[in-house]
């Protein structure tokens, strides 16, 4: 069996579905439950004895082992991270105890275990740590893709927070022998994804006829990657990638904020028409640009594809059409997590936004 942590988030949890889609293999999915963590994301696998849920926090050193030597996993795929950038400038602490401590203890509690299996067993284990393209900085608008040796670069506490957490597996791979790889990918979207990023705000808005906040000028510029690639990818090198290697995982989608959201729109004046016939871009509202905003990702991941073989399978378009889809036949998960709390978060980095 394998051992996911963070397996109840955005990406975890469409990552635990797709692998129990996909092969018997149980896994142990390790999640804190924090806001963006999610057991409704999971409700498929509610009888499934392949899925084995526990309630814990990888900065709890002693649950760890315990968890390790009760379970044997033979990999850990970790996604356990605070994810969001505004967050991240409003409250950095919560970014640094689980992104940096938190990783510390898991790589700590991963050694041990390792260290104690049986040659063949500790030669086939793997820890595969789950990052993003934001480690890497900024791009300007003709500068080339990040590739994997690109200088991090980071802008923001929770992209300096991540950028730690990756050099601690690094040090742990260079330092102890650990078999670790790395993925960093690019911004991910699809089903079960938070209403506080992008595209999930943006539909969600849209129907409740709320304004659809852009920051800035909305031409800062993502590459954009369909949440199944990921978890595609993610199994991919798991399976193959070389110890100690880092692949950067993209979907070959750069696009603005603002086309985007125009893209959402246009899918939205299709298959759900506003009553009054107008068009869902009459509710798009620019506000203030958030500190530091990062002006351009790119990722290059022509590294993955020559060594592995992996591509990503949707085009952006493809993979918009069937995320709009999947939020509209899913308003019972949506009214699930608009919380008060989710509400005050909106509140406070939207300012000045009304509806």
């Amino acid at each position: 069996m394998i051992l996911v942590t963070g397996g109840a988030g955005f990406i975890g949890s469409n990552f635990v579905l797709d692998w129990l889609a996909q092969s018997d293999e149980p896994v142990i999915n390790l999640d804190k439950l924090t806001y963006a963590g999610n057991l409704e994301n999971l409700a498929a696998l509610k009888d499934d004895p392949r899925h084995i849920f526990v309630r814990g926090d990888i900065g709890d050193a002693s649950a760890l082992g315990e968890l390790l030597a009760e379970h044997r996993p033979r990999a850990v795929v970790n996604f356990a991270a605070e994810s969001h950038v505004d967050r991240s400038i409003h409250g950095p602490e919560d970014f640094i105890q689980t992104n940096i401590v938190g990783t510390f203890h898991l790589l700590e509690a991963v050694r041990a275990y390792w260290s104690g299996l049986a040659a063949e067993q500790k030669n086939s284990f793997r820890f595969l740590h789950v990052s993003t393209d934001e480690v890497y900085g900024s791009l300007a608008k003709d500068e080339p893709a990040f590739s994997e040796t690109h200088r991090y670069e980071p802008n923001s506490p929770y992209s300096a927070s991540k950028a730690a957490s990756d050099h601690l597996v690094r040090a742990y791979h260079h330092t102890y022998g650990l078999p670790v790889l790395t993925t960093n990918c690019s911004n991910n979207y699809g089903p079960f994804h938070f209403p506080e990023k992008l595209i999930p705000l943006m539909i969600v808005n849209a129907l409740a006829g709320k304004p659809l906040p852009v920051y800035g000028d909305g031409q800062q510029i993502r590459d954009w990657l369909y949440v199944k690639d990921h978890c595609s990818a993610i199994r991919c090198v798991l399976a193959k990638g070389r110890l100690g290697e880092v692949y950067n995982v993209g979907g070959w989608n750069e696009k603005a904020n603002l086309d985007i959201v125009h893209t959402v729109c246009a899918l939205l004046d299709e298959l759900r028409a506003r009553a009054d016939g107008k068009s869902y871009r009459e509710q798009i509202a620019f506000v203030t640009d958030r500190p530091g905003h990062d002006r351009r990702y790119a990722i290059d991941a022509r590294k993955i594809e020559r060594e592995l073989g992996w591509k990503p399978a949707e085009t952006f378009e493809t993979g918009i059409r069937k995320t709009v889809q999947w939020y509209l036949g899913n308003q019972d998960w949506v009214n699930s997590v608009q919380s008060g709390s989710y509400q005050q978060w909106i509140e406070k980095n939207y300012v000045g936004l009304a509806g």
